[in-house]
């Protein structure tokens, strides 16, 4: 803007107040300039490469043809404008499972639009190829990242939202999510044996075969039934 000069860590310009368009280095996260092909602190090459792509795909929220993007190994879509990204399942997977990939999403180099871009209320936006309403879901549950998501197609996400996905994968959030997953499964086994011990008359101690979180269950049970009666009585 005004060429003055600036250093590597700066992402406002000292002289002028101009935003500079950095990125985090997909090696060490340091901050590095747009179009730097290696990073100045550790000297990482910078992972995306813009391809040519024969067929078009519209940005679901901008309606303007989205720009083919090698974000590591896999290809995603850029919307120029919003800078949402629309990646496929296959190449999803691999970035929750590949710490490389992971880190080539946290180095993209991507341009900073001169306004930022208003999302306004919420709504439902089409799939890219199909043009199907998408579904609006927490990421892993427990994210606090909402996507649109269509179960053939892939996934669609706002600006810095795979980003921050990312980061919550790598601190650990998508094991958790798996572990309490698997606790709610184990959780649902547990109801389901009580309530078959129960229609066959077995219980604790009526008959073998009924486990101590059936046990458990229905110890907790009765203790909500006595709640609700000592309440009845209250009133």
């Amino acid at each position: 803007m005004c060429g003055a000069p600036a250093s590597t860590d700066a992402t406002r310009c000292d002289h002028c107040g101009a935003r500079l368009a950095t990125v985090a280095c997909p090696s060490c996260f340091g901050m590095m300039f747009v179009g730097e092909k290696f990073c100045s602190h550790c000297g990482a090459k910078a992972d995306r490469t813009e391809v040519s792509e024969a067929t078009g795909q519209l940005c679901p929220r901008c309606k303007v043809d989205m720009e083919a993007v090698m974000i590591g190994k896999n290809q995603v879509r850029e919307c120029p404008h919003c800078e949402g990204i629309w990646v496929d399942p296959d190449s999803l997977h691999q970035i929750c499972e590949d710490h490389e990939e992971q880190a080539a999403v946290l180095g993209m180099a991507s341009h900073l639009p001169a306004e930022p871009v208003e999302l306004g209320k919420i709504q439902y936006l089409p799939c890219p190829v199909c043009k199907e309403l998408m579904n609006r879901v927490n990421f892993a549950n427990c994210s606090h990242v909402v996507v649109d998501v269509c179960s053939r197609h892939g996934t669609w996400f706002d600006r810095d939202d795979l980003r921050h996905i990312v980061e919550f994968i790598q601190a650990g959030g998508l094991t958790e999510a798996r572990a309490r997953e698997m606790a709610d499964l184990e959780d649902e086994r547990r109801r389901v044996a009580w309530q078959s011990a129960a229609g066959t008359g077995l219980g604790s101690g009526l008959g073998p075969g009924f486990s101590s979180g059936a046990n458990y269950d229905l110890w907790r049970i009765g203790i909500g039934a006595a709640a609700v009666f000592l309440r009845l009585l209250i009133r």
